[in-house]
């Protein structure tokens, strides 16, 4: 398990959900995204995700970009 603080660089598909949005990675799981600017254009597409492990299952997003 990864700990709170971990960088975290994922491949997998931005999912949205409601007023949220997740990941769902390729290597199983999904995490739940803060994002600071809302990227409409890459929901249900295949990204590339970085950003920092807050808690369980959840990120706060320093970039989105296509995978």
């Amino acid at each position: 398990m990864t700990s709170s603080g971990a960088p975290i660089d994922e491949i997998g598909t931005l999912i949205r959900d409601g007023g949220g949005f997740f990941l769902r990675r390729d290597g199983g799981g999904c995490y739940a995204l803060e994002l600071h600017r809302t990227p409409v254009d890459l929901v249900e597409k295949r990204v590339r995700l970085r950003g920092t492990l807050v808690g369980a299952d959840r990120v706060d997003v320093e970039g989105v970009a296509p995978a």
